[in-house]
């Protein structure tokens, strides 16, 4: 067998068969790991939808919406709306985790109050900003646990900027990007009129979660029977 010339020709062609090899080899491993991989989000996602919705029986998730970019998994009791799982992320955020972006499963009652979360993706470094996974639900210490609490409410930035909640010890970066997360979830399901319509029939005495249409601004108030922030009607009695 005649020994093969070395040339560039020979060497191209070489190089050649070789990615041609290797690149049919990886795509047989995509094709026999995709579908496992698939399903094991799946379950994953399945599972953190379960946990963070309010543990009541008979409740069903009835549709999928998606405000923002974000998925909304919106759970019923019957005909009535009792929370919202909301899928939401540190894409776009303005304050970026430390180690790429991570994914969260936001749930929601139906006033707004945060039931519960699940860390969904991450790679934040262990010991300091994987700890995002329980350190904001901490029933022992208040001041960084998010459980039970509403953004229209508390202020969901870290005490180092002013806000109400302990950031993550020698990761404030990382919790940040976990608060922003969380309130652009909120920020998803208040503008589903759902929660205007439930909370507004549930209570009198207290705004219905969602942010004012016009602002909050008493001049452009129309009077809707939303009561988000009912700044006409202080006005209004100001005026008196």
């Amino acid at each position: 067998m005649a020994k093969l010339v070395s040339s560039f020709k020979n060497m191209a062609l070489s190089l050649t068969c070789i990615t041609v090899v290797a690149a049919a080899a990886l795509a047989g491993v995509y094709s026999l790991t995709k579908e496992p991989i698939d399903n094991a989000k799946k379950e994953k996602q399945e599972s953190a939808i379960s946990k963070v919705l309010p543990q009541i029986e008979g409740i069903k998730i009835a549709e999928v919406d998606t405000i923002d970019g974000l998925i909304l998994h919106k759970a019923y009791v019957g005909d009535k709306w009792v929370g919202t799982a909301v899928e939401t992320s540190t894409k776009g955020n303005k304050n970026m985790p430390f180690s790429g972006e991570f994914k969260l499963m936001v749930g929601f009652d139906h006033e707004g109050n945060v039931v519960e979360y699940e860390v969904l993706e991450q790679s934040e470094t262990p010991g300091l900003g994987a700890q995002m996974a329980s350190w904001f639900k901490n029933a022992d210490k208040p001041t960084q646990n998010i459980i039970d609490k509403n953004p229209a409410t508390t202020n969901f930035t870290v005490s180092k900027d002013g806000g109400e909640i302990d950031a993550i010890t020698a990761s404030t970066i990382t919790s940040r990007a976990f608060l922003e997360a969380v309130v652009k979830a909120y920020n998803a399901i208040a503008k589903e009129d759902v929660v205007i319509t439930n909370a507004t029939e549930e209570t009198t005495d207290k705004p219905a979660v969602g942010k004012c249409p016009n602002g909050n601004d008493p001049t452009t108030c129309p009077g809707c029977p939303y009561k988000y922030c009912q700044q006409k009607d202080k006005e209004v009695s100001n005026e008196k």
